[in-house]
């Protein structure tokens, strides 16, 4: 066991873990709050990846990632535009945005695959400048991941906040009550996909690279991360679903980390990843199923007894 969990192993797995969990908390809010299977995530994801890259590379690291989450909200804006406004399904709104961003992140990134940013400034190397140490990536990292949930937690508490969760329990009651459930979706969408390019843009500073294929798989990652949570933490308060969304993030970094530990190939962790979801998905049925079984042969053991008597 010593030789598969190091310190540097937890300490890798953390930082990403945190990284990675904002895009676990925007498919909270499209998913789990609005009901919505947003599939522009991975596309939205290279995004806010190769915006960042670009502007941290003209030397404004902090501006990077404000722009990341604003590339993400224009994202999230064209994908809730597709659905309320043009009546296509969230499914293929979500496909057809993806798709056209593959040729938008490309251009943002000079029309090459890959942006390397090992001469630049990031938010990392000035907090090693400013902390030192080994622990100032997992420092910086748990501060936005913090600042993030603790604002989307009190957004959500807000009276649009409120509004936007209402819309995804049942749209038809949002519009009877004079609430415009198109704006409360595209209000939601573009939270979403903001801290979906937040993550790919912290990401890309962490790493000191982007890649056009960066965010392929992103949603099968950020599912798993977002039903660990679920299982793990159940439901609750909105800051106790956030808080279960960043610890599930946690665990399937880990659980990926002990994957490559093993000797698993690089190639199956998709696989790996899909095999993640399924379980954490069947879970809870397998859960009840089981109790339900318990409970039968306990009932037949009693009656079983009650016939001898």
């Amino acid at each position: 066991m010593a030789s598969i969990f190091t310190l540097s192993i937890a300490q890798s797995a953390l930082e990403l873990g945190c990284i990675y969990s904002l895009v676990a908390l925007a498919l909270f809010v499209s998913f789990s709050i609005l009901n919505i299977a947003d599939l522009s995530t991975d596309g939205c994801f290279t995004l806010g990846c190769a915006v960042c890259a670009m502007v941290t590379i003209a030397g404004h690291p902090v501006l990077a990632l404000l722009a990341a989450m604003l590339a993400g909200v224009c994202s999230g804006f064209v994908t809730a535009f597709l659905q309320t406004r043009m009546g296509i399904e969230s499914i293929l709104a979500g496909i057809i945005v993806n798709t056209g961003l593959y040729t938008i992140n490309i251009a943002v990134m000079g029309f090459s695959s890959n942006v390397n940013l090992f001469n630049c400034k990031t938010i990392f190397s000035m907090a090693k400048e400013a902390i030192g140490g080994i622990w100032y990536k997992l420092l910086v990292a748990l501060v936005i991941v913090a600042i993030i949930g603790i604002l989307l937690a009190l957004f959500l508490n807000t009276r649009l906040g409120l509004s936007i969760r209402a819309t995804g329990d049942n749209a038809d009651m949002v519009k009877a009550s004079s609430i415009n459930p198109a704006f409360t979706i595209t209000v939601g969408l573009c939270v979403s996909n903001a801290l979906t390019g937040l993550s790919g843009g912290v990401l890309a500073q962490y790493q000191k690279s982007c890649d056009i294929n960066l965010g392929t798989g992103m949603v099968t990652i950020a599912l798993a991360s977002l039903i660990i949570g679920e299982t793990l933490i159940g439901k609750g308060s909105v800051m106790r679903r956030v808080i279960g969304v960043i610890l599930g993030s946690c665990l399937y970094r880990f659980i990926v980390a002990v994957a490559l530990r093993l000797n698993v190939p690089a190639e199956c962790l998709k696989l790996v990843s899909a095999i993640i979801v399924a379980v954490a998905i069947a879970f809870p049925y397998l859960k009840k199923k089981v109790a339900f079984f318990k409970q039968k042969t306990a009932a037949g053991s009693k009656y079983g007894k009650g016939g001898k008597a």
